[in-house]
């Protein structure tokens, strides 16, 4: 998670552990030394549980808090690289745009998610509901 002060990174905060569990304590601890007026996350694909989560609780927090609520795609903060999906197999954005589902191709070499020093509006949107991406259920 980060802290942006007129568009600029200005620190970093990580913990490990389950999105369920750290996000209330991250976002607890900020409010202790910081206002917060708006917020930008990433809204998918990824791991099910964590978006849902993240997104119930943040949903929340802006709705009673009267903060307004960004979200982009994972691949705009990861250099588009494969993200972990289920298994074995990662989604990837096609050069459509379209997300798909996929084995790792042999040496791909996966980029990390990092924080943009900047936000860059473009790529956030009002529409924040989750991007789930749920393979079909045969």
């Amino acid at each position: 998670m980060g802290l942006y002060q007129d568009g600029k990174l200005i620190q970093t905060i990580a913990k490990e552990g389950k999105t369920s569990d750290i996000l209330p304590i991250i976002v607890d601890d900020i409010l202790k030394i910081k206002e917060i007026s708006e917020i930008y996350f990433v809204n998918g694909p990824g791991s099910y549980m964590a978006i849902k989560v993240g997104y119930i609780f943040l949903k929340t927090f802006c709705q009673v808090k009267d903060i307004a609520l960004f979200a982009c795609s994972g691949f705009e903060v990861n250099q588009n690289s494969p993200i972990k999906a289920l298994g074995k197999k990662y989604f990837y954005q096609n050069e459509n745009g379209d997300i798909k589902m996929r084995f790792l191709e042999e040496n791909e070499i996966l980029k990390e998610f990092e924080l943009p020093k900047k936000i860059d509006l473009d790529i956030f949107s009002m529409d924040t509901l989750p991007n789930y991406q749920l393979p079909v259920v045969s």
